[in-house]
């Protein structure tokens, strides 16, 4: 049997961090066996390839979100899965949307299924927001960002989707049309935007 202080540490630092991957193991010393171990005694459960948690942990609504980016920590949330962050579509997406550098290679993950769009420079960069989630730090796009992106990648979402989500930023003031215009410069789409802010006016 493995000492104790193993199975204490891990399960010290699971309740910690709320997911826990086998790297995480290395920095307190502890053999990976012990997530073995420990899954076939009950007392951590497997939510995903190299992914743990303690069996009583209460994932919040964004529990899948922090699992993704535990596992790609460079994702940023983005399109329908931004747009019910921030409670801004009646939609439910069946997968959940990231974006990733130009030349990333899609997360491996059993769960949650993810759709992978690549952004490069500024329109990757530009409007990630660092919020936190069951103890996980994780990046989404704000929503004037989100907005853009909607309209750039319309033929992947609808065209509906993105009007939609314009409708909801204004209705519900949150975005400014200033701040909507200068992301759609920054995604290449003011031309395609233009009409559809000045009917908002």
């Amino acid at each position: 049997m493995l000492p104790d202080t193993h199975t204490q540490r891990v399960l010290g630092l699971a309740g910690q961090k709320g997911l826990l991957r086998a790297s995480d193991l290395d920095a307190i010393g502890a053999p990976r066996i012990v997530l073995t171990r420990l899954t076939a005694a009950g007392l951590l459960e497997r939510v995903g390839r190299g992914l743990y948690r303690l069996p009583a942990f209460q994932g919040s609504e964004h529990e899948s979100l922090a699992t993704v980016a535990t596992k790609a920590p460079q994702a940023v949330f983005c399109l329908l899965t931004a747009l019910q962050f921030h409670e801004m579509t009646t939609q439910l997406p069946r997968q959940i949307w990231i974006a990733m550098p130009r030349g990333s290679h899609v997360p491996r993950l059993d769960y949650p299924p993810i759709k992978m769009v690549q952004f490069t420079g500024d329109a990757y960069t530009a409007g990630a927001e660092e919020v936190e989630g069951d103890g996980v730090k994780f990046r989404v796009y704000g929503v004037a960002k989100t907005v853009a992106d909607c309209f750039k990648h319309r033929h992947k979402i609808g065209l509906d989707v993105a009007l939609e989500a314009l409708k909801e930023a204004r209705s519900r003031n949150k975005a400014s049309v200033d701040d909507i215009w200068r992301f759609a410069q920054v995604c290449r789409v003011a031309n395609v935007m233009r009409p559809y802010l000045e009917s908002l006016g």
